[in-house]
């Protein structure tokens, strides 16, 4: 005779209750298990320890710009392939890969928009298209990105996400530097207000460029800012790198950076810094 009796005849012996995928996420700073849907209220920000995870550029275009302001710049220009470049993978196809799985066609997206009522240009850079790879387009849409705000006597905004150049394009990608520099450079002596918020990762071309040239500089927190990874460096200089080498909280320490901002305060602080410096 059995001491207990299944109630629910519906469930067999052995059976296991179906559960949909990708509801749960693992912190990657915590290991705390975190629902998703609850994750994505918070800005996919852990609520136990302040981890920031990488996010799609629009979660930025939705937390940053007001309602349906915005408009989306220079979404013709797109990447070819100069130097019909192939390794394991041709070039062209990994482009076609990149634009199928982001529905993007390049890694970044350049916005104008308000943010509290006051006109900005909004760049966001995107790490799921290889990497936020730094190439040509990238180049040309922070250029133009760049004029535009000029144009426009109103502030630049840019999300810095990225892996580095992109050796796919070779010098042209390389060149990207030097250019956006140079915009830079005359759009800053001309009055104009750059803030870059850096992101993780911020490697690369990307930071030994327009990532940081800013008026301003601000972070997210624990992002991974430098420009070779902390592996190279320590394999070059051969010696053990300090604590929290290369994350925001360090390069604040030593002065690189500006302010880290929460994803919850981003789009506040950005408010209060256009209104003192405008």
């Amino acid at each position: 005779m059995a001491w207990f009796k299944r109630k629910d005849e519906k469930l067999k012996e052995g059976e296991k209750k179906s559960m949909p995928d990708g509801l749960w996420e693992k912190c990657s700073s915590c290991s705390e298990i975190l629902y998703k849907p609850e994750l994505e209220k918070t800005y996919n920000v852990c609520r136990h320890c302040g981890h920031h995870f990488r996010v799609t550029p629009e979660v930025y275009l939705d937390l940053l710009l007001d309602g349906d302001s915005h408009e989306e710049l220079f979404s013709n220009v797109q990447s070819l392939d100069p130097m019909k470049f192939k390794a394991k993978k041709k070039y062209r196809n990994q482009l076609k890969d990149a634009v199928s799985m982001t529905g993007k066609k390049e890694a970044i997206q350049c916005y104008s928009g308000n943010i509290n009522g006051f006109e900005v240009i909004l760049g966001i850079m995107n790490f799921q298209f290889i990497g936020g790879s730094f190439g040509s387009v990238v180049g040309e849409k922070v250029s133009r990105s760049i004029k535009y705000a000029s144009e426009q006597k109103c502030p630049f905004i840019l999300i810095c996400s990225s892996g580095g150049a992109r050796m796919q394009e070779g010098a042209i990608s390389l060149m990207q530097m030097a250019k956006t520099s140079t915009h830079l450079a005359k759009f800053l002596e001309d009055g104009g207000l750059y803030i870059p918020i850096l992101t993780d990762p911020t490697t690369g071309g990307v930071t030994a460029s327009f990532g940081m040239l800013g008026d301003i500089i601000l972070a997210e927190p624990g992002a991974l800012i430098g420009f070779a990874g902390p592996r190279v460096i320590k394999q070059t200089i051969g010696k053990d790198l300090p604590s929290g080498f290369q994350r925001s909280e360090f390069l604040l320490e030593k002065g690189f950076l500006d302010h880290i901002i929460t994803r919850e305060d981003m789009k506040e602080t950005l408010t209060n810094i256009i209104g003192m410096l405008e």
